[in-house]
């Protein structure tokens, strides 16, 4: 008795070769992309994890003094820092290409 439930599992068991990429002209990266890039990766990756925990704090701080639209407003702020310092990651590991 086959215990293989799937019918067409035979058939994924296959070799696919890999399609090429798709290179176009309108894929490319403009100019003030890399220039973006070329500055981002000078930054160091803490200072982007620092500036969040500092927001954080900064957020804790006013709303327990009991200003809390401040508070929101300095709290928003700490995930598009956290998204810049993975977007500085990625540029550091991956680089230009």
């Amino acid at each position: 008795m086959e215990t293989d439930v799937n019918p067409a599992s035979r058939l994924s068991e296959r070799d696919y070769q890999d399609a090429p990429p798709v290179v176009r002209g309108e894929h490319a990266e403009a100019s003030f992309t890399r220039l973006i890039e070329q500055q981002t990766a000078k930054v160091p990756s803490h200072v982007f994890l620092v500036a969040s925990l500092a927001a954080m704090g900064v957020s804790f701080a006013l709303e327990v003094s009991g200003r809390s639209r401040p508070s929101r407003f300095i709290g928003q702020w700490v995930s598009p820092l956290l998204v810049m310092g993975v977007y500085n990651k990625l540029v550091k590991i991956f680089g230009q290409r």
